[in-house]
């Protein structure tokens, strides 16, 4: 299976698909394609990279991520078991090359453009009701799927959402490049809780250290180091929220692999608007 780009099997002259996902994990390498992507998580909690961001996601969050934005789900066991997730795939000329532009459908045009760098439905009477159609998805026609996905498409335009990216390489990445990307952000990923040497990445990337360092921030938009810090926040994260989980906040920094208290909070602050023990408190 080609990791980027990566193709969603279709029949052919299908312009909707609608997939359901089950089991222990979802799609866990980079990889994009051209059709947009609104998503329905049913069960499950995560990191979601998308572009040059982490994000998490979790059970009733809606995703929209848009045409050929570089994204990886990593499911995280610990939180579940399996995951559950129901999307919709879907391309601007899906339905003909002008079907999105009739004056009829002006409003779509702000979805389109929310959608360019992804973005994650805010929890209204909206996102519940976008549930609900999702939750009927199955049972329904064709005709009826796509009537469902204009509707999707009419609430999402008319609620808050919350960017997933600020960043977006719009070059459409070759297999190799894929293959490259993803086994560096795997290995951040993976091993985020180590030290990690730039020496070992250019390694894995089969780049001298000065040429992916230049690969990396072009595609990303910043350096491979600031990449891993957001990585051991966002796990940091999911320990301060855990409610089983009674280690200090100093373990914590150490388990995410922050050899520095100090660092640990200037960082955690800086991306999180808080201090560590602010953020637990708070949530």
């Amino acid at each position: 299976m080609k990791v980027l780009p990566f193709k969603i099997p279709k029949p052919k002259q299908e312009a909707l698909v609608y997939q359901e996902d089950f089991g222990e994990i979802l799609y866990d390498q980079l990889h994009q394609h051209e059709e947009i992507q609104i998503s329905y998580v049913v069960k499950g909690a995560g990191t979601l990279v998308v572009g040059d961001t982490i994000n998490d996601y979790k059970e009733d969050d809606i995703l929209i991520i848009g045409e050929n934005i570089p994204h990886v789900f990593r499911s995280d066991r610990a939180a579940s078991d399996h995951v559950i997730m129901y999307t919709l795939f879907f391309t601007k000329t899906s339905f003909g090359k002008d079907f999105f532009l009739l004056s009829d459908l002006n409003e779509v045009e702000d979805f389109f453009k929310r959608s360019t760098y992804g973005m994650k439905m805010n929890k209204n009477e909206n996102s519940h009701e976008i549930i609900k159609i999702f939750n009927e998805l199955k049972h329904q026609n064709k005709i009826n799927q796509i009537a469902s996905l204009l509707t999707i498409i009419d609430l999402v335009t008319n609620s808050e959402t919350t960017p997933l990216s600020s960043f977006v390489y719009r070059k459409r990445y070759t297999d190799d490049e894929g293959k490259r990307m993803s086994a560096v952000i795997e290995h951040a990923m993976k091993f985020y809780y180590k030290s990690i040497t730039l020496e070992e990445v250019a390694e894995i990337a089969n780049m001298s250290k000065n040429a992916f360092c230049r690969y990396f921030k072009k595609r990303t938009n910043k350096t491979f180091f600031q990449f891993l810090i957001e990585v051991r926040i966002e796990n940091a994260c999911k320990l301060l929220l855990n409610k089983n989980n009674e280690h200090t906040i100093s373990t914590i920094s150490e388990l995410c692999g922050f050899q520095d208290i100090a660092n640990f909070n200037r960082k955690f602050k800086q991306l999180k608007g808080v201090s560590p023990s602010v953020f637990r408190a708070q949530y």
